[in-house]
């Protein structure tokens, strides 16, 4: 399992890509697993903003349909629309291609909160 270093953790396998004020958020590989064949992904609008723990999203696939939570407080500035094409993408580069909304951080102190790549797999066991 890809557990990359480089990033951030919710406890609701969320990873969280840091630049300045800005966070890039998709699933982990474990949650991509867990979940199966991806077939569908509903994402927020632009200028949508969420507290921290709301749901922003769903996530489909064949096994089960599943909540997208928010891992910081913030105002989506950029979705990744070619998710609506291609669903797919979150299973086979879910750090990459496969990521999912980027959000303007409210309080970048929030990010403190969240797991590191250690405490992360921890968490998994």
């Amino acid at each position: 399992m890809n557990i990359p270093e480089n990033l951030k953790y919710s406890k609701e396998h969320e990873w969280m890509a840091v630049e300045g004020d800005t966070v890039t958020v998709g699933i982990t590989d474990y949650a991509q697993g867990e979940l199966g064949d991806v077939v569908f992904v509903e994402l927020p609008g632009v200028g949508d903003t969420f507290e921290i723990q709301d749901a922003f999203g769903t996530i489909e696939a064949v096994k089960a349909v599943s909540d997208l939570y928010c891992p910081v407080t913030g105002e989506v500035v950029e979705i990744n629309e070619s998710l609506e094409d291609a669903p797919e993408t979150v299973n086979s580069d879910p750090y990459g291609k496969g990521w999912m909304i980027k959000i303007k951080v409210d309080n970048i102190a929030q990010l403190d909160d969240l797991l590191d790549a250690d405490a992360y797999k921890e968490l998994l066991g």
